[in-house]
C-alpha cells in the first residue's frame, strides 16, 4: 500500500510544478510527455524480456484452471465496487455487487467459480478514483507509470482507499504478490490481440494514451461520456458567419 501513498504524492506534486508547455501542438493533458515516453520505452522493454515471457509460460497452465484463479482475484474487488457504487448513489449497483461477491463467495466457493453473471448479477465495477472523478475532483495530468503503464492521478490515487476495503487487510503479502500476479500475467494474454494494432500505429504512445483516456471516459461517464462543447461552439459559429 506504501508504493500507492508515494505514487500519489509524487503524482500531486508534479503537477504543482507543471507549467503548460510552449509548443502549441502539445497535449495539453500531459504535461510530462518526454518522462512518460522515456517510462513508456522502459515498460516496453522490461514487457519484452520479462512479461511477456512470463504470461506466454502462464499460458501453459490449464484455461480452466486460469479462469478460476482470475475469478477469484476479481472477486476481492466486488466490496470495493459495492462501496464506491454508494458513494456514487448508484444503490442498485451497490446492491449488485454485494450480490456477486456473496454468491460468488459461498456457491461459487471463495470466488473460483463466477456463479453470480448467469444469474443475471452483472459485474458494476467501480474504484475510488472513478469516484472522485464523479465528484468532479480534476483527474491531473497523464503520467506513464514504471510497470503500472498509463493513468492519471486521480486514478491511481484512488487506489490506496481501494485497498482499504474488506477482505485486502487480511490478505499476507504473499497472497497480496500473488493476487498481482495472477491478474498481471492474465491481462498481458488478453493483450495479445491488440499488439498488432499498436505496431502498425504511427505512434504507439499516442495511441495507447488515447485508448487510456477513452476506457478512463467510459469508466467515470458508464459509457456515456458527455459531448466536448467546444467542439459545437465552433461549429455554431461558422453557421452565425455563413448565415452573415
Amino acid at each position: 500500500m506504501k508504493k500507492y501513498v508515494f505514487l500519489l504524492l509524487a503524482s500531486l506534486f508534479m503537477v504543482g510544478c507543471s507549467s503548460t508547455p510552449e509548443d502549441p501542438y502539445a497535449d495539453p493533458r500531459d504535461p510530462f510527455e518526454d518522462f512518460n515516453r522515456d517510462m513508456w520505452e522502459f515498460n516496453r522493454d522490461v514487457d519484452k524480456a520479462v512479461l511477456k515471457p512470463a504470461a506466454e509460460t502462464y499460458e501453459y497452465v490449464p484455461q480452466p484452471i486460469r479462469d478460476s484463479l482470475y475469478n477469484a482475484v476479481e472477486n476481492l474487488d466486488e466490496p470495493s465496487s459495492f462501496v464506491n457504487n454508494l458513494l456514487q448513489w448508484k444503490v442498485a449497483d451497490a446492491g449488485i455487487s454485494l450480490g456477486r461477491f456473496v454468491v460468488n463467495s459461498t456457491v461459487g466457493l471463495v470466488g473460483l467459480f463466477d456463479v453470480a453473471t448467469p444469474m443475471g448479477l452483472t459485474k458494476r465495477e467501480e474504484s475510488f478514483g472513478q469516484t472522485l472523478a464523479v465528484w468532479g475532483v480534476p483527474e491531473g495530468p497523464y503520467l506513464m507509470l514504471p510497470l503500472l503503464g498509463p493513468t492519471v492521478v486521480v486514478d491511481r490515487g484512488g487506489d490506496y482507499a481501494d485497498g482499504q476495503y474488506f477482505p485486502y487487510p487480511l490478505l499476507s503479502w504473499p497472497v497480496d504478490v500473488a493476487r498481482y500476479a495472477i491478474k498481471g500475467l492474465e491481462l498481458r494474454l488478453r493483450l495479445r490481440d491488440q499488439e498488432q494494432v499498436l505496431e502498425n500505429s504511427l505512434d504507439p504512445y499516442s495511441f495507447v494514451k488515447d485508448v487510456y483516456y477513452q476506457r478512463w471516459q467510459d469508466q467515470v461517464f458508464d459509457g456515456n461520456p458527455p459531448l466536448e462543447e467546444e467542439n459545437f461552439d465552433e461549429w455554431d459559429e461558422d453557421f452565425d458567419d455563413y448565415d452573415e
